[in-house]
């Protein structure tokens, strides 16, 4: 058998790389990119898979920006809409699970999954719950001219003209859809589904009176309320929102029983380490302490409510098997 022989210089040049890296790492200069303490040591994107001015895109850019003071990196927002959100959510589940490519979505994350038969991802598995964002109701609009003075006169309007009156969403599947479905649930009427790219466009379509009602996120319709822009027929919260305290919850206009919210939330690839995950949740529950968040959340009537990554996990679930219900008693076909 032949002996292999090797060059001294290059044992000697072997030896001399190994114990750089050895120091080098032992210094920090090399740095696991999966290192929680060097987390993170660049920018930070998180992916809105809505339009600009969507609910959560609104929650997330107040978060972002705090985040960016506190990591002292850049925290961006990139809007990805398309198709319920599925377009913008797969791109984050596909990304390097290293913490610097994050998912913001609203509850519509936890509507996805009772209208579409087959998601391009596993919504159980394909990516890790990590924080929530905060809450806000929605608040049904309708245009400022529009004949619904009160819910009252919307719901008689639906039952006198079954299958005529509209409604607009956000998208088909997306947390607004549901909401409004489960308003004529509980209504007792039947509605035209009119979905739209998103919250904007669903606004500005029902302030011209091209559908009868939108279930806003007041987030994003504040500023059309406080402009006289849009009538307000009532809140979706129990009590009111303080951040409109004029306008009524539907609850107590007749419907005692009447509540469902909006939440926001962020979402990270399945396989991102659990440190990662751990610090980006305390990160940001630490942000939502910050007096700026609290101001801009109150001036946009979000709540924030924040919790550990364990108990975001188990609300979303619950709040999935509510979407499952709204849908199966809606008689929606998933697509």
């Amino acid at each position: 058998m032949r002996k292999i022989l090797q060059s001294p210089h290059l044992n000697k040049s072997h030896l001399i790389m190994s114990a750089f890296f050895g120091f080098a790492l032992a210094l920090g200069l090399i740095s696991h990119p999966a290192s929680a303490q060097n987390y993170p040591n660049r920018t930070v994107k998180m992916i809105v898979p809505l339009t600009t001015g969507s609910g959560a895109d609104i929650a997330g850019r107040i978060v972002a920006k705090s985040l960016s003071e506190t990591w002292k990196q850049s925290v961006i927002i990139e809007n990805r809409p398309g198709a319920g959100g599925l377009i913008g959510t797969g791109a984050v589940v596909s990304s390097e699970p290293d913490g610097y490519t994050l998912l913001v979505q609203s509850a519509s994350y936890a509507a996805n999954p009772a209208i579409y038969k087959k998601l391009p991802y596993d919504p159980l598995k394909s990516l890790v719950d990590v924080d929530i964002l905060g809450q806000t109701p929605y608040v049904l609009i309708t245009a400022s001219d529009s004949p619904y003075q009160s819910i009252r006169d919307l719901v008689i309007a639906a039952k006198s003209k079954p299958g005529e009156v509209t409604f607009a969403s956000a998208g088909v599947g997306s947390s607004t859809h549901l909401a409004a479905e489960y308003f004529n649930q509980m209504m007792g009427i039947k509605l035209i589904h009119v979905p739209y790219k998103g919250s904007p466009e669903a606004i500005q379509d029902t302030m011209a009176g091209r559908t009868a009602f939108y279930m806003a996120p007041l987030d994003t319709a504040i500023g059309q309320l406080k402009g006289g822009k849009v009538r307000a027929l009532g809140v979706t919260s129990k009590a009111r929102n303080a951040a409109v305290p004029d306008i009524p919850s539907i609850a107590e206009l007749g419907y005692p029983t009447f509540e469902i919210g909006l939440w926001f939330g962020v979402w990270a690839p399945a396989g991102t380490p659990a440190a990662i995950v751990k610090k980006i949740n305390q990160d940001i529950n630490l942000a939502m302490q910050n007096p700026e968040v609290k101001t801009a959340y109150e001036s946009k009537g979000i709540k924030a409510t924040p919790m550990s990554p364990t108990e975001f996990s188990k609300f979303v679930r619950e709040e999935m098997a509510k979407y499952q219900k709204i849908a199966r008693d809606a008689n929606i076909e998933p697509q």
